[in-house]
């Protein structure tokens, strides 16, 4: 019998497609170290993000796949991430080490807006990427509350060092003024104070850097979109219908401004009991789904109304940080694998 050849391998490792983008992983360049030694075949499986729920499938696919070629014996597979980025970096771009920018917006407040930005953060950190949580919410910043972060961000050389909270570098203007200080400022301000949050942070190497927007379509939406290139934008709504005909109009001025829509999430989707089990859809049922079809966005998900959701935000402790495995956390675990997925697709059509 013939030596096996790295072709070989190859070949049969066409066969295996990235379950997000739908083209096979040699084609993706996922495909690294390729060796082969006699009968046993090592290489390292780049995959489009650490947040990839299909980890352990594909892994067993491409270990399969090459196991196929004649006289190949032994398979060894090492799985690494290489997160593409949606924006690239020109000369003197002070975010040039933030591959993705993602914003979570919402027509209307009272959503649970900034509860989904803050544990989509903490997902995709505990995954392995590399994160950063933007609070543009300058009228009502409430993400060092819910991060539980205390200290002040530092400064280096005239640009703010963000503090960090469970893996999450976090910066916000609710570090600078008191709570109970009201905030009266008019729209170039607003436009302002995002800008400088955005472009005089020192936020290092990022993969992703969630941006937790103002309920509307007002000047902060604006000032973001027209800075910085946005990898997406995920909706946030609840399932009834005043809610979604507010989100709805969100949706189309992104896309007006040529920003790629991730998806839309449904938060407060409905209410189990905890002693019956008893299923309540307490703001109707399945409106998000229903919108995501009529607008031909995905739909990302949906959150349940849990208690506990609520209880670790106030305590500045995230349930996604402390409950990883609950069920509480299982949901913006499912949305955070989704968005990972669609800001791989966003990356992969652009460099087309």
């Amino acid at each position: 019998m013939s030596a096996v050849t790295e072709e070989q391998v190859l070949d049969a490792l066409r066969k295996v497609q990235d379950p997000e983008l739908h083209r096979d992983v040699v084609s993706l360049g996922m495909i690294e170290g390729l060796r082969v030694d006699g009968g046993t075949v090592s290489l390292t499986l780049n995959l489009t993000t650490p947040a990839c729920p299909l980890r352990a499938e594909m892994e067993a696919q491409v270990r399969a796949a090459a196991q196929g070629v004649p006289g190949v014996g032994e398979v060894k597979v090492k799985m690494a991430a290489h997160i593409p980025a949606t924006r690239l970096a020109g000369q003197g771009d002070v975010m040039k080490g933030v591959k993705n920018i993602v914003a979570v917006a919402s027509g209307k407040g009272g959503v649970g807006k900034t509860t989904v930005a803050v544990n989509l953060a903490v997902t995709l950190a505990s995954s392995g990427a590399r994160v950063g949580l933007l609070d543009a919410d300058i009228y009502g910043p409430t993400v060092p509350v819910m991060m539980g972060v205390r200290e002040r961000p530092g400064a280096v050389e005239n640009m703010i060092v963000p503090p960090a909270a469970h893996g999450v570098k976090v910066i916000s203007l609710g570090f600078y003024y008191k709570d109970d200080t009201p905030l009266v400022w008019r729209g170039p301000m607003v436009a302002g104070a995002v800008k400088q949050l955005l472009t005089q942070v020192e936020w290092g190497d990022l993969d992703y850097l969630i941006v937790d927007l103002p309920p509307g379509t007002g000047d902060a939406s604006l000032t973001l979109a027209q800075t910085v290139p946005l990898g997406g934008v995920v909706v946030v709504t609840t399932p009834q219908e005043a809610s979604l005909n507010i989100a709805t109009k969100a949706l189309a001025m992104f896309r007006k401004l040529n920003v790629p829509v991730l998806g839309i999430v449904e938060n407060m989707s409905y209410f189990v009991c905890p002693h019956c089990g008893e299923r309540t859809d307490i703001f109707s049922e399945g409106g998000g789904r229903r919108a995501a079809k009529a607008l031909d966005a995905q739909f990302l998900g949906e959150i349940p109304i849990y208690p506990k959701i609520r209880e670790q935000s106030d305590a500045g402790q995230p349930v996604s940080a402390a409950a990883p495995d609950s069920p509480e956390s299982a949901a913006f675990k499912e949305i955070a694998f989704r968005v990972a997925g669609m800001v791989s697709i966003v990356a992969y059509e652009s460099s087309r």
